[in-house]
């Protein structure tokens, strides 16, 4: 009996030094972008992470990580997890059609959604890498926020 009670007291204790350890105790870390100011909540966001300024921020190929995110409550949030440290700058697009890329009037001017990290202004070009860059250190979480931007209705 008594070593079904050390066993017992052996497992609880365990089971509490787990859940003290266990990821989900502890907040994830990587990068979140949170967009907000999105229009609507039909179709979805698109997030890309870019470590340098080859590519930024219009060839998808060259970007470090993307992801789509659901919309929900004229917002959305991106989790890129297990980035390693370093200089990053992040650019989103509110997919609402779902086609996977920015559309544009017939005067040149974009139809969708976009943004870009430290909300870097785009006047006649998007903004440089510089201009939306930040320090990632590589450990905890690092919240970015977005607001989106509508050139056209």
């Amino acid at each position: 009996m008594k070593r079904l009670s050390l066993l017992a007291a052996a497992l609880a204790l365990s089971m509490l030094i787990a859940s003290a350890q266990s990821p989900c105790a502890a907040e994830a870390s990587g990068i979140r972008v949170v967009v907000k100011g999105l229009r609507d909540d039909h179709g979805r966001v698109g997030c890309s992470l870019f470590n340098g300024p080859d590519g930024f921020p219009r060839h998808k190929a060259k970007q470090f990580r993307g992801l789509w995110s659901q919309k929900h409550d004229l917002a959305a949030v991106c989790d890129f997890t297990n980035v390693p440290a370093g200089i990053y700058a992040v650019t989103v697009l509110d997919d609402s059609n779902m086609n996977g890329k920015m559309d544009f009037s017939l005067l040149g001017l974009p139809t969708k959604g976009y943004g870009f990290s430290n909300d870097a202004k785009a006047s006649l070009s998007p903004p440089s890498f510089s201009a939306a860059s930040f320090r990632y250190s590589g450990a905890g979480s690092l919240s970015i926020p977005i607001n989106i931007v509508y050139r056209t209705r």
